[in-house]
């Protein structure tokens, strides 16, 4: 047996499909944002840590993944080597802060990857990237640090 479906019938069906189709698509990208906005409070507190010379505070709050790759005395001695040099921050500006379920020798895990636009006293002009990931424990920890 086929069912027709008059002219109007068939474009309220199509609109309901479609509004479903869009309700999930921002859904997904509000999920999203959300992830970003939280993932990025992680990092300005972390951030916080570091440049108050916090550098094993800073280790100690980073994710598993990060601690079982790095040492705190390894951690230690990098901030040390890197940020000691480039003086107190002037100013930190966000430029980007992207979620990402894939990254270049990571698991595959939730990631956001955060860039800001730095100045400290003897650098003026720097990118830092921090990428938080989605932790074992369900918070936003970091997971990785570069300053160029």
């Amino acid at each position: 047996m086929t069912v027709s479906l008059g002219t109007t019938e068939s474009k309220f069906v199509s609109a309901v499909v479609m509004l479903t189709l869009l309700l999930g698509v921002c859904s997904v990208a509000r999920a999203q944002q959300k992830s970003e906005e939280i993932a990025k409070q992680s990092a300005d507190a972390w951030l916080a840590l570091v440049d108050s010379g916090k550098y094993s505070d800073s280790w100690q709050e980073a994710s598993t993944l990060f601690k079982t790759h790095v040492t705190k005395e390894q951690w230690h001695d990098a901030l040390t080597a890197t940020r000691d040099p480039l003086g107190k921050l002037l100013s930190r500006k966000l430029k980007s802060a992207t979620y990402k379920t894939t990254l270049p020798g990571a698991p595959d895990g939730e990631y956001v990857v955060i860039q800001y636009d730095s100045s400290f006293e003897h650098k003026q002009s720097a990118v830092e990237t921090v990428t938080p990931m989605l932790d074992k424990d369900g918070k936003w920890r970091v997971s990785g640090y570069f300053i160029k």
